[in-house]
């Protein structure tokens, strides 16, 4: 196969290919024996990838691990060893200034809000984005928490 797969996944293909479930399990019994088919093993290498090459967080992540079939003890440990390696702050920094690169005119609220949006999808810590978006909207002169009625003139 082109990637690594979960035990969950390997059996949903080979289920799909093989009517008797009996030789399915005899397959990823042999897999197993042969250190082919390994979850923590997969987990560990997809956080890595996620967070070093993608620059994920931790929650996006964990879920994206959790619809692959993975247990949640091989995703924790998983995520624990990685982000101990990669500071999750330094991701989201980089990936918002990745982002403010593509932006052009004023930081306005509107802008705000859709990297907010944007950060979260990304999986990192609603305290994480909102740090690293007020340090950047204090950069810029514009102060998340006014209203937009600052316009007004005299």
């Amino acid at each position: 196969m082109r990637r690594a797969h979960s035990v969950f996944e390997m059996r949903r293909a080979l289920g799909r290919r093989c009517a008797e479930s009996a030789l399915v399990e005899e397959e990823l019994a042999r897999l197993r024996s042969q250190n082919l088919l390994d979850d923590a093993r997969y987990a560990r290498e997809f956080a890595r990838a996620r967070a070093a090459v993608r620059r994920q967080g931790r929650f996006r992540i964990a879920q994206e691990l959790r619809r692959r079939g993975v247990s949640d003890r091989h995703i924790e440990a998983a995520l624990d060893e990685v982000f101990a390696a990669h500071d999750e702050a330094a991701l989201v920094r980089q990936r918002l200034e990745r982002k403010l690169r593509s932006i052009r005119g004023p930081l306005d609220e509107r802008r705000l809000a859709s990297l907010y949006r944007t950060l979260l999808r990304a999986g990192f810590s609603p305290d994480q984005v909102r740090t690293a978006i007020n340090s950047v909207a204090r950069n810029a002169q514009f102060d998340p928490e006014s209203s937009t009625s600052s316009d007004t003139s005299e």
